[in-house]
């Protein structure tokens, strides 16, 4: 299939401005046809906006994002929520889980979080329906000590460690844990040769050295910031952001088995089954790769770089950041190969790297998935800005969110760094299942004043589908009584609908001929959708 425009320059009778700041930078017929969806941290709502930035979908919610959200195959949004629990304040903190269908009614609203634990940062939705959710729990400065943890780094009296949970959704605001991984089981250190887990080395990839220490002794001791789920192997993978490792787990254990080292269908158990990017933290060999990264998953199986892993690298300290791809040396039983006390691969499969700083560069948040065409989707979250590279590492389409901190940005307006700050971003092809059956007209852009005469929106068309534009006239626009329709006859006979910016249908003609006058009087001022049979499509301005 190749690109071809879309049938039309969309357009709106007012007034431009000189260069665009904020919404659709650009859009190339080289970019992969979709929609985008994402929640900005500052706003309760989730948008879902076509490539030339038109909104075509709005969730509005009682809270802002914790900070993930995510576009289900039956049209409903899943996301996690913020609720107030002073005693969990890192970055990315939640401790609710929502799913609101495509009518924006709340299905299920499920609170993980008490005086002990909390949700925090990402979800991961199961094939079976239940919901895989990360944590953290507090231990004690007692608890710490008994584990060997050095009371000189303890310098907040406490440790939260990450554990993880599988909760089966009950009605609209319950659910039953069906499985958890809990990563205080899994221990190691040399610290106090008085306790059970002492080593007199810790060089075990396997375990948590309790005593590592990459951010000066904090509570928030490892700050994982995203959780997948691979289902070919049934295994977890995690991103601890201070320890600037990926982590995966087996899943195919019961809760007593991973707890334990051994266990499972694989016998794998709750140990570690592979980490990488910084083998300092098991004493391993090679050098940190990874810094302060996010984002970490597996490629989509119908991807043309399908099973390998991708990465947001931050770089916080080097100051730029990459996007990466490796390809773990793992068999198809699931497991990774361990050599020289270290986990390949030693190289990248590919990377991504840019000159443009600080756009591109982003020390927090931010991630990157590949598109079913092999593009990549990068969300460089402390701007704000979304793009897309082709296989050949060309931009192809770009868009700054406008939702900043103090509201809605108008077009001229440059956001500043963190102003409208964006965990990720997804792009979602136009034949995804979610979309079966639903309202995908588009209304406006989301920013103010608004540019709608910069952008040409490309679907995926065959050849031999389009060979020659029919040709047609809507004007005057803005319009003030009636509208006059003109059209070549391939269009004559064609429906025509008339929406209003909300994507409601307000009513419906037939072209009778080459010229059709379409009565507007009585109608609101304010913008208007015509489509003739649903393909072409028209913004109209009524004043």
């Amino acid at each position: 299939m190749k690109k071809y425009l879309l049938l039309l320059l969309l357009f709106f009778g007012i007034g431009k401005t000189n260069a665009q700041t904020v919404g659709v930078i650009s859009n190339s017929p080289n970019s992969f046809a979709g929609y985008t969806l994402f929640s900005p941290n500052s706003s309760t709502s989730a948008y879902l906006i076509d490539n030339c930035g038109y909104l075509v979908k709005e969730w509005s919610t009682s809270t802002r994002p914790g900070v993930s959200a995510y576009l289900l195959e039956d049209g409903s949004l899943l996301r996690t929520g913020k609720t107030s629990n002073p005693l969990f304040n890192q970055g990315g903190v939640g401790g609710k889980v929502q799913r609101f269908d495509w009518n924006d009614n709340l299905i299920w609203d499920y609170t993980f979080s008490t005086n002990t634990y909390c949700q925090h940062h990402d979800i991961e939705y199961l094939p079976n329906g239940n919901v895989l959710i990360l944590a953290t729990e507090i231990k004690s400065q007692a608890e710490c000590i008994a584990e060997g943890r050095d009371s000189t780094q303890l310098i907040e009296g406490q440790l939260w460690p990450e554990f993880i949970v599988e909760v089966r959704p009950i009605g609209i605001d319950s659910g039953e844990i069906v499985w958890e991984w809990h990563s205080w089981d899994h221990l190691v250190q040399n610290h106090d040769s008085t306790k059970a887990n002492y080593q007199p080395t810790v060089s075990y990839p396997g375990l948590f050295n309790v005593n590592y220490n990459n951010n000066g002794g904090r509570a928030d001791w490892m700050h994982v910031n995203s959780i997948d789920y691979n289902p070919d192997l049934d295994q977890i993978v995690l991103s601890s952001k201070d320890w600037s490792e990926l982590w995966i787990i087996d899943h195919s254990t019961t809760t007593a088995e991973a707890a334990s080292d051994l266990g499972g269908n694989s016998g794998k158990g709750g140990n570690l089954i592979y980490r990488w990017g910084n083998p300092s933290t098991y004493n391993g060999a090679g050098s940190r790769v990874l810094e302060d990264q996010h984002d970490v998953h597996w490629i989509e199986a119908s991807n043309p770089d399908s099973g390998k892993i991708m990465i947001f690298n931050n770089g916080r300290t080097r100051g730029w950041s990459s996007v990466d791809i490796i390809a773990p040396p793992v068999d198809v039983f699931g497991n990774y190969q361990f050599t020289n006390n270290n986990y390949g691969p030693s190289n990248l499969h590919w990377t991504y790297v840019d000159t443009i700083a600080p756009i591109f560069y982003a020390f927090r948040i931010s991630g990157a998935h590949q598109l079913p065409n092999g593009n990549v989707q990068i969300c460089a979250g402390t701007s704000g800005y979304f793009f897309e590279v082709d296989s050949m590492k060309n931009t192809v389409w770009e868009y700054i969110n406008p939702i900043l901190n103090s509201g809605i940005a108008t077009q001229g307006q440059i956001p500043g760094l963190l102003q409208n700050t964006v965990f990720r971003a997804y792009r979602y092809g136009e034949d995804y299942a979610g979309f079966n059956g639903q309202n995908l007209m588009p209304t406006l852009p989301i920013e103010l004043n608004y540019n709608t005469n910069h952008c040409n929106l490309y679907t995926d068309v065959s050849e031999t589908e389009i060979t020659k534009e029919p040709l047609f006239k809507v004007y005057p626009n803005p319009v003030i009584n009636d509208l006059t329709l003109e059209v070549e006859n391939e269009l004559i006979g064609q429906l025509y609908y008339w929406y209003n910016s909300f994507g409601q249908l307000l009513y419906q003609g037939r072209i009778e001929g080459t010229q059709t006058t379409i009565k507007t009087k009585g109608l609101e001022q304010g913008a208007y959708i015509l489509s003739i049979g649903n393909v072409h499509f028209e913004r109209i301005i009524l004043r």
